[in-house]
């Protein structure tokens, strides 16, 4: 394979943080002054029909720049890292070939690192182990099997929120399955792809002013009618069950 010639590779200005730090803002405000699209990295906003609980960039912020990877797929439809890496990828491609400056921003740090750092090969499990595990979380609970991946993979339970059950779950399944921790298989992989030329901008808050900023938030989110919303997706036959659900609580 040819030697990628630095200046050649797209340069990506990504914008990270936790919720409410203000990436969105900053990320609109960059793009309308020095130009540019923006590609989301935010693993619920590619579901249609959930805009206020996701805190999607309303109609009106769109038509002031223009989005990418958001209402991608219905709350039932399969959607993970890989598919992410994938469809940004080729919308990066696609701006750097038009000559757009590109801005990428979200809280999902595992999109932003299969995007910029790659994925490892997840190795084959025994899909019964993944119904079992399931099946022991309606029985037993989720923080049940939070506390079982601190003991078996300390590492992985470290960077997943005990209410994750889907990665929790992911995590279990490949201990189970081969007896090696998920988080040695992604050191081996070392996660050495450099497609972009990346700048990365963390964003920072004091806990407290953050967390008053979060509450604000969902005060805003249930006056502008999150509860109508969530109705309309129940109506709709989008039940608690789903991965975006699951993710949701978070």
């Amino acid at each position: 394979m040819p030697e990628i010639i630095e200046e050649e590779r797209p340069r990506v200005v990504v914008l990270l943080g936790p919720t409410g730090a203000g990436k969105s803002k900053l990320a609109m405000e960059l793009a309308e002054a020095l130009g540019g699209e923006i590609v989301s990295a935010d693993s619920m906003q590619v579901y249609r029909y959930m805009d206020i609980g996701t805190a999607k960039p309303t109609p009106q912020e769109q038509k002031r720049v223009r989005y990418h990877l958001i209402d991608v797929v219905t709350p039932d439809q399969p959607f993970h890292a890989g598919f992410y890496r994938a469809l940004g990828r080729k919308t990066i491609d696609q701006l750097y070939k038009s000559g757009k400056p590109i801005w990428v921003a979200g809280g999902t740090g595992l999109y932003i690192k299969a995007l910029t750092q790659g994925l490892f090969s997840s190795p084959k499990v025994d899909p019964t182990v993944r119904e079992r595990l399931k099946q022991e979380a309606k029985e037993r609970g989720e923080a049940f099997l939070y506390q079982r991946l601190k003991t078996v993979d300390p590492r992985t339970a470290f960077t997943l929120h005990p209410h994750d059950l889907f990665r929790t779950i992911r995590a279990l399944e490949v201990f189970d399955s081969t007896g090696v921790p998920i988080s040695f298989f992604r050191e081996q992989h070392h996660f050495g792809e450099r497609p972009y030329l990346t700048l990365k901008i963390g964003l920072e808050m004091d806990r407290k002013a953050l967390y008053r900023r979060i509450e604000e938030r969902v005060d805003q989110m249930v006056e502008r009618g999150l509860l109508q919303e969530v109705k309309a997706l129940m109506a709709m036959g989008y039940n608690s069950e789903l991965k975006p659900h699951a993710e949701f609580r978070l």
